[in-house]
């Protein structure tokens, strides 16, 4: 695809976002290789809409890809193959695999104007808020609970427009009205499948039963007077009157 000849006039593109679960919990040759399967699954979903490299360009973002595709492709395409053909490939992938180089991906379509700029950097509100619903909470929590390695999220624009139509393979009643909080503000968008469960908080911990301090004996009341051994000629409240003799002394004191 050509790129824009101008920083200084956005063109409106569909875009597409999709990012690796996990990644950076994974080793140098984990991250390599998921990469990979990454980048082959794109290029296989999009080649299967019929998107070749004349009408989409990539940007490169380590675990994630994304991809600005031309106008002129219908969105209703890029949007039945993704809900198709993502799965699917990633079945494929992930049943050979062992566990730390599964592969579970979430995405993101949206529409909107980008600049394309003399660095080859893309400038966009409409792709920064695509961002933002990539790194949200409900699509992350979605994936987090999907059986098929997947979650897709599409912005209110792709829902107006295109969604909520019931086009052939695209059902309008299979995506949830979700708000992403964001630093500018709440972003609206959709999510396909139900909202998922929200996380059963963990019950309170019981404190433990006071432990109640021994009853003094009735039989053995506490000690108040005086404690020797000896022969006492007078004790009397606690107070000693008179000569006291210790043991078998027999001394004075």
């Amino acid at each position: 695809m050509t790129r824009n000849p101008s920083p200084a006039h956005p063109l409106p593109y569909s875009m597409l976002l999709i990012d690796t679960e996990r990644f950076s919990d994974r080793d140098d040759v984990q991250q390599a290789y998921l990469r990979r399967m990454l980048y082959g699954i794109v290029d296989r979903t999009l080649l299967a809409a019929g998107i070749d490299q004349t009408v989409r360009l990539r940007a490169d973002r380590g675990d994630a890809v994304m991809e600005l595709i031309d106008p002129s492709v219908p969105l209703t395409t890029v949007l039945r193959t993704l809900l198709t053909e993502v799965p699917a490939e990633l079945r494929s992938v992930n049943r050979l695999a062992a566990g730390s180089a599964q592969i579970r991906l979430r995405a993101v379509v949206a529409t909107g104007f980008v600049v394309i700029d003399e660095y080859d950097g893309w400038v966009g509100t409409d792709l920064n808020q695509a961002c933002r619903l990539l790194d949200g909470a409900p699509l992350r929590d979605a994936l987090r609970g999907a059986t098929d390695d997947f979650a897709l999220c599409v912005s209110e624009s792709v829902h107006s427009g295109i969604v909520r139509h019931n086009h052939l393979g695209i059902r309008a009643d299979a995506f949830t009205s979700v708000t992403v909080p964001s630093k500018n503000g709440p972003l609206k968008a959709w999510l396909h499948g139900p909202l998922p469960a929200p996380a059963t908080p963990s019950a309170p911990a019981t404190p433990p039963e006071p432990t109640a301090s021994p009853a003094s004996s009735p039989s053995s009341p506490a000690r108040t007077g005086l404690d020797f051994r000896g022969t006492n000629h007078g004790v009397v409240a606690n107070s000693i009157e008179g000569a006291i003799t210790f043991g078998d002394s027999g001394g004075r004191r």
